[in-house]
């Protein structure tokens, strides 16, 4: 295997802690590799224990005066940080396009949306910073109700939208004048941690503020979670380990935001627009290969269109171009390594052997797999009942409104979905009933505004990201009282 040479690449290396690129404690490191052709890209170290608790120590030192540094003087440097990032677009782009494999449309919608998490996050110095009121319970009292730093975060980021996601966290948790220690995804060390840490190492952001610590997840992500300065751990993953996540947390009594799987029903009613309804369900579904927790799980189809709508799903699904993600003009890059394959390619088999029908796809030549349709699913079948997290679109029929609701329902996730209908109160009625932390209807539900809360329901998550839901996730109220005039006490 060669070695790709990316600038943004070369120039990040080891860990970063206390302000300062440290080469790794121990020998062992984490090779990462291109997923569309399995060139070598470089390597990073797998920190240990010791150095996530070395990070935490840094930024414990640095966090108090950062806290009391002005609102607007922090937004600043996260401004900063948007002029560094937007310097380096099309190096980031490229970054993101051989480590996880995005096409150009998405790794351009990542950039995106982390240049507006950023943005967002800068705008949080404006925010209403507390209350003062005269106490209607106490005569004379004065009540001052503020928001502070919650002291310390903890982010463990994923690898589907490394960047975006870490940002998501990363930014707002500064801005609001905490410090960071961020574990990013073993998968993707450099888009999702320490390409973070070289852009933020060209603003002002004094030094142990923000702390990268690449790593495998039983090691240094345990080690993120457990630690006793992180008031508050973001993960973006798996149900399984959030569920872990949340208990460790919660025995220290510290608090955990969440973001977990889904398995995304996305209802096209009876009296849908055909062609509208395609149209979202092509990107719904096969945007970076179906690899994101909101992206289409389970197509339900009403009988009467069952036909037609899978017909021109199908027709749809084999005009994607499969390809390698530098190509401009591809739309299906790699799957992220071998095991989401692997797991694809069986959730297909299985599904298949219980009597489902593939339509287009089934295939994979190395990490690409086919644009996959299936049809003659039901609910139960593997690939609608399992969040599957690829490029595969099952067809469910369903007769009534009032079953396509029990189908939607019928899982252990509840984080977004989506209704097509041409009649709006009907589509509304329908989105009332799901259990969901995010409906869209005339949409899919790949949906993501850094202004408007996001997150789910049941095993999808606790807590919500964006706008005012992460301001209150990374600040606590503080209550001061002052007693004005003399009081009377009973005693």
């Amino acid at each position: 295997m060669g070695t790709t040479s990316l600038p943004v690449i070369d120039n990040c290396s080891g860990m970063y802690i206390d302000g300062q690129w440290r080469s790794q404690s121990e020998a062992e490191s984490i090779e990462i590799t291109n997923p569309a052709t399995g060139e070598r890209l470089t390597q990073t170290p797998a920190c240990t224990a010791a150095d996530v608790d070395e990070a935490f120590a840094a930024v414990k030192r640095a966090q108090k005066e950062w806290a009391e540094t002005p609102p607007r003087d922090r937004a600043d440097v996260i401004r900063e940080a948007i002029s560094v990032l937007e310097e380096k677009k099309s190096e980031v782009r490229e970054l993101l396009s051989v480590e996880s494999g995005s096409a150009a449309v998405k790794t351009e919608a990542e950039f995106e949306t982390a240049i507006n998490h950023m943005e967002v996050a800068a705008d949080h110095s404006r925010n209403k910073r507390g209350l003062i009121s005269a106490s209607k319970t106490y005569p004379g009292k004065e009540n001052r109700i503020q928001r502070v730093p919650v002291g310390v975060v903890g982010v463990i980021a994923p690898w589907n939208f490394p960047l975006a996601l870490a940002l998501r966290a990363v930014a707002p948790a500064l801005a609001l004048g905490n410090g960071v220690v961020l574990k990013p995804a073993e998968e993707t060390p450099l888009s999702g941690g320490l390409l973070l840490a070289q852009i933020f190492d060209e603003t002002d952001l004094p030094d142990g503020l923000l702390n990268v610590v690449p790593g495998y997840g039983d090691e240094a992500g345990e080690a993120v979670v457990a630690n006793p300065a992180a008031s508050v751990v973001s993960f973006t993953g798996s149900t399984a380990v959030g569920r872990h996540v949340a208990k460790v947390t919660a025995e220290r009594l510290a608090e955990p935001a969440l973001e977990l799987g889904g398995n995304n029903p996305y209802i096209v009613l009876d009296d849908a627009d055909l062609s509208r309804a395609v149209d979202a369900a092509i990107f719904g579904s096969f945007m970076h290969q179906g690899q994101a927790c909101i992206s289409i799980n389970r197509h339900l189809v009403h009988e009467s269109i069952y036909d037609e709508y899978t017909d021109r799903l199908t027709a749809r699904a084999r005009q994607l171009k499969v390809g390698d993600p530098l190509d401009e003009d591809t739309i299906i890059g790699p799957v992220i390594n071998e095991h989401q394959r692997d797991k694809l390619v069986s959730l297909v088999e299985a599904t298949v052997e219980e009597g489902a029908t593939i339509e287009t796809g089934g295939n994979h030549d190395d990490l690409y797999v086919e644009p996959t349709v299936l049809s003659d699913v039901t609910n139960e079948m593997q690939a609608a009942c399992t969040e599957h997290f690829g490029p595969i679109a099952p067809v469910i029929p369903f007769e009534t409104d009032e079953e396509a609701i029990q189908l939607a329902n019928d899982t252990e996730y509840g984080l977004s979905a989506a209704v097509q209908s041409s009649t709006l109160s009907r589509a509304e009625r329908v989105a009332q009933e799901l259990e969901s932390g995010m409906v869209h209807i005339n949409d899919q539900p790949f949906n993501g505004d850094p202004y408007v809360p996001f997150g789910g329901v049941k095993n999808s998550g606790i807590g919500r990201y964006n706008g005012d839901a992460i301001y209150r996730k990374f600040t606590k109220s503080k209550w001061t009282s002052i007693q004005r005039d003399p009081r009377e006490y009973p005693f």
